[in-house]
């Protein structure tokens, strides 16, 4: 089996930089809550901060997206230029996060070989994506990552580690490891301490994932013969990971002559995460129509799916004014009822109008359902034990179906990695 993941050269801001200010959120968070990216701008003000280097999903349809582009690119060179940053060579950093709710969640950051990686529901690779990609969602990640000097991940990769032995052993010896970083994060998005992994940490590391990626262990494990191993799922970030990908193919395509066996663009920055930490939650992401005919989008729903208001199966909450209706659908327990709602969703949208967001946390829905051409959907949670068998069994889950915690949770972009 070819290694998927490794180490890096990471850059770090330096310590002399307030680490409060440069990490910021995920991009793809707080989409519908302009407020909440204007009180990061306020904190960070002049400061040096990862926030001039990413473009916040909020900001995707205005005007000047272009513009935000360019001074993304050109902020990533000052940063370069003016030595921001500490290089720390082909190393691993050992991350422990301090969540909202107290809760500690451990990973790894590391690389991971583009090669060993697709996105496509049937994708066979030891690296697969969790959910559906969007493709409108890629050409602004790829206009990002064409022109940049530098990556910055928010992406988690998940693997299913039930026996605790690639990540949690680093626990052990963190206080012989360098602390490199140790702050609290910036609206109530927790604490995060990293260390960085000696050479014998990281081979300890490489050879449990060999162990967890054994075939014949994975075919006892998950029960299937003659399936394509999976030891590597994307739990946050799966549409970043997708432009990498794609810009890598990209490159490789318009330079058919070139050797690209060990260039930067090869690889993508990423934190290991095992989907069975105790401080990984699943939640649905639920979903907001807007600019719609409430009564109208209502009634279609109505028709197409047979619904009840109570009763065994699958669940959802169509909410308007902040108030929920509470829906049952007969549908197959093993198949997600989200994939036939987005279905109707999507195709409602194009012939009706109106436009999807994707929201995380039901009392956003509920605020924003208030307004009068809104309808709200608050959809039922998974269970992240079916995450890696649906997967082997049936390819992606449809997009937008879970989130790993609250949105404040999500990781913060602080790593960064030269890709030129």
């Amino acid at each position: 089996m070819t290694r998927a993941f490794g180490s890096a050269d990471i850059l770090l801001p330096k310590q002399d930089i307030t680490r409060r200010c440069w990490a910021v959120n995920a991009c793809d968070q707080f989409t519908s809550e302009p407020e909440y990216w204007e009180q990061v701008e306020k904190i960070v003000g002049r400061r040096p901060s990862t926030l001039s280097m990413i473009l916040p999903e909020v900001y995707l349809d205005d005007d000047d997206c272009e513009e935000r582009l360019h001074r993304i690119h050109l902020r990533m060179k000052e940063y370069l230029r003016s030595k921001v940053f500490d290089l720390y060579q082909d190393t691993m950093i050992y991350v422990r996060r301090t969540d909202s709710t107290g809760k500690i969640r451990e990973g790894i950051v590391g690389s991971i070989d583009l090669e060993e990686y697709e996105y496509y529901k049937a994708s066979a690779s030891q690296v697969r994506a969790t959910e559906a990609t969007i493709p409108s969602r890629l050409p602004s990640r790829v206009r990002i990552r064409k022109d940049a000097s530098l990556e910055l991940p928010h992406i988690m990769m998940l693997i299913d580690d039930d026996t605790h032995s690639v990540i949690e052993p680093c626990a052990k010896v963190k206080d012989d490891l360098e602390k490199i970083y140790d702050f609290d994060l910036m609206l109530n998005g927790g604490h995060i301490e990293g260390y960085l992994l000696r050479e014998e940490d990281q081979n300890r590391v490489l050879q449990s994932l060999d162990v967890l990626g054994d075939q014949k262990n994975f075919e006892k494990r998950y029960h299937v013969d003659n399936k394509p191993l999976l030891l590597y799922a994307v739990g946050d970030g799966n549409h970043s990971l997708a432009a990498a990908k794609s810009y890598y193919e990209q490159m490789k395509a318009e330079h058919p002559d070139q050797d690209f066996s060990n260039h930067p663009a090869r690889y993508a920055l990423v934190e290991l995460i095992n989907l069975h930490s105790p401080a990984l939650e699943f939640e649905a992401i639920h979903r907001i129509v807007k600019e719609v005919n409430r009564e109208h989008l209502i009634r279609k729903i109505k028709e197409t799916f047979p619904l009840a208001e109570t009763g065994e199966g699958q669940y959802f909450d169509i909410v308007t004014d902040g108030f929920r209706e509470h829906c049952v659908i007969q549908a197959d327990l093993k198949k997600l009822f989200l994939g036939s709602l987005q279905t109707f969703l999507d195709a409602y949208v194009k012939e009706y109008g109106g436009k999807i967001d994707y929201i995380h946390g039901a009392h956003t829905v509920e605020k924003l359902s208030e307004d009068e051409y809104s309808v709200g959907f608050i959809l039922q949670d998974i269970s992240k034990d079916v995450l890696f068998p649906t997967i082997i069994y049936d390819g992606c889950l449809p997009r937008k179906t879970f989130s790993m915690g609250h949105a404040q949770d999500k990781r913060y972009y602080l790593e960064c990695r030269k890709i030129v």
